[in-house]
């Protein structure tokens, strides 16, 4: 690459580095739905076709700042699973929970924009689902470290719900049984409804000391997938 190259890629890189910045600024302010690209390109100075070189509708702006949020939340929870990879499964299961509870709170917007309200007229295209992956997996990954070193049992799956969750077994994690799945589907569900109520306000006189709670909460959640140790 030229030096000339270079210094165009930097630039465009930075532009579309700003371009989200403002774009992050309106969502905290406004809210997903109101996101405007000639409203960001008016802050940052731009004329509106200038701004369509980068980002060319609203709806490719929102799908980069979606990514970014759900690798921002996958490098977090990755990290914080990466510090204690040498303990019990147990242990590295509140650890991701715990980091995804830290970072929603760092990131309320972001996090409204991943697991809020859906934004009218936008669908989230497939390449989302590798960054929206993330957090999943690392649960999947424990649970199925925990599994071959000591075999887990889920519940007993209702008959209408046996079909269901050895779809989802074979989707999601082969090599575990339905059961744990179709578990583990429910405790992935609501972990993000642990953080929900609490980021969106449905706790508010109801859990006061509220990190002891969510650390007791996601621990339920872990034995309910076989996890005790």
């Amino acid at each position: 690459m030229s030096t000339a190259q270079g210094a165009r890629a930097r630039a465009r890189m930075e532009i579309t580095a700003a371009i989200k910045d403002e774009a992050r600024r309106q969502l905290a302010g406004e809210g997903a739905a109101k996101l405007s690209l000639r409203a960001v390109a008016r802050e940052l100075g731009m004329v509106s076709s200038a701004l369509y070189r980068y980002f060319p509708s609203r709806d490719d702006l929102l799908t980069a700042l979606i990514i970014d949020a759900y690798d921002s939340l996958g490098e977090t929870a990755e990290a914080a699973h990466d510090a204690v990879a040498d303990a019990g499964p147990l242990r590295r299961w509140t650890a991701v929970c715990e980091a995804v509870r830290g970072w929603a709170l760092a990131h309320p917007h972001e996090y409204a924009l991943i697991y809020g309200s859906p934004v009218p007229g936008y669908t989230a295209p497939e390449a989302t689902i590798p960054a929206a992956s993330r957090v999943g997996l690392l649960l999947v990954g424990i649970v199925r470290d925990a599994h071959e070193k000591d075999g887990l049992t889920g519940p007993a799956l209702p008959a209408e719900l046996r079909g269901e969750a050895e779809r989802m077994a074979v989707d999601l994690a082969p090599a575990l049984p339905p059961e744990v799945v179709a578990a583990l589907v429910a405790a992935w569900a609501q972990l993000y409804g642990l953080v929900g109520f609490e980021l969106f306000g449905q706790f508010n006189r109801v859990v006061e000391d509220r990190e002891p709670f969510f650390r007791h909460a996601v621990t339920r959640l872990a034995h309910g997938v076989g996890l005790d140790r």
